[in-house]
């Protein structure tokens, strides 16, 4: 073989050799990338997987560590805001007792007009039926990995999808709405429709829904209070918890909320939640 031919073969040997380095580092890249992805996935899976249950002191999160909430996660209004005609405040006491969750009235619209969606990504983990008013309504809790918890009440109306799940439920009984536990949860997007109507019917015209907010991470100002304390003790698993849900809308909803009458007339705007965050 020619001192040429020599080098030639050299070089192609070289190249080889490049070529094939290029290649395990390709597949060595390719490989890492596909395991970090899938710890990113596993990770994405716990952390959607955890959910909340009160211990009868605390909430605690079940099914693995909570992700760290975003300073104040953002909840979209589950109803129309352009058909609400005035708002209940959370945190308040009322003519029935004392209310940890507000909600919106309809004065211009039927039960049957109102539709309401899932407004964050959640999970659902009790609910119940029950009959008041004649009626049976929907009582339902979410909470979130992070640490919040929702609730909707006097659902009246709901989708195949929850209806299925709300049959499984306890025969609904007059003014008993203890809770069951929906096992395992499920979860929920935002933006899913829940019901396509709320209120009451049977027995008078009232187009209204509940909605509650609460951060379950820590006990909210108002229960440092101590005679607060003493006076809600026993609803402290919502009412230590409870937070302003204006707070949590974007601020044009917000702004069109707080510009409406308050529902309750003897209670008004009054709350000890909302001015507190």
């Amino acid at each position: 073989m020619s001192k040429n031919q020599r080098c030639f073969h050299i070089i192609e040997i070289l190249i080889a050799v490049v070529v094939i380095g290029l290649l395990g580092f390709v597949v060595w890249r390719f490989v890492l990338s596909s395991n970090k992805d899938s710890q990113n996935d596993n990770s994405a899976s716990k952390a959607s997987s955890v959910t909340w249950a009160w211990d009868g002191n605390s909430w605690q999160a079940q099914g693995g560590t909570a992700p760290t909430c975003d300073p104040k996660p953002e909840f979209k209004m589950p109803a129309d805001t352009d058909k609400v005609t005035s708002v209940l405040y959370p945190g308040q006491q009322r003519s029935t007792g004392y209310k940890t969750h507000g909600g919106f009235l309809f004065a211009n619209s039927k039960n049957e007009d109102i539709d309401v969606t899932i407004p964050i990504d959640s999970a659902l983990i009790k609910a119940s039926r029950y009959i008041e008013k004649g009626d049976v309504q929907y009582f339902m809790v979410f909470t979130l990995p992070c640490g919040y918890a929702y609730r909707f009440d006097h659902l009246r109306t709901l989708t195949p999808k929850f209806q299925a799940i709300m049959d499984k439920l306890p025969e609904p009984k007059v003014d008993d709405s203890r809770t069951t536990p929906i096992e395992p949860a499920i979860a929920v997007k935002a933006g899913e429709k829940v019901a396509t109507g709320v209120g009451f019917k049977k027995e008078l015209q009232n187009t209204s829904m509940d909605l509650g907010i609460y951060d379950l991470r820590q006990p909210n100002v108002a229960s440092k209070n101590s005679a607060y304390a003493s006076k809600h003790a026993d609803e402290k698993e919502f009412a230590f918890y409870g937070v302003c849900f204006l707070d949590y809308f974007d601020s044009d909803t917000a702004s069109k909320l707080n510009a409406l009458p308050a529902a309750d007339q003897a209670a008004g705007k009054t709350s000890d939640y909302c001015g507190w965050f």
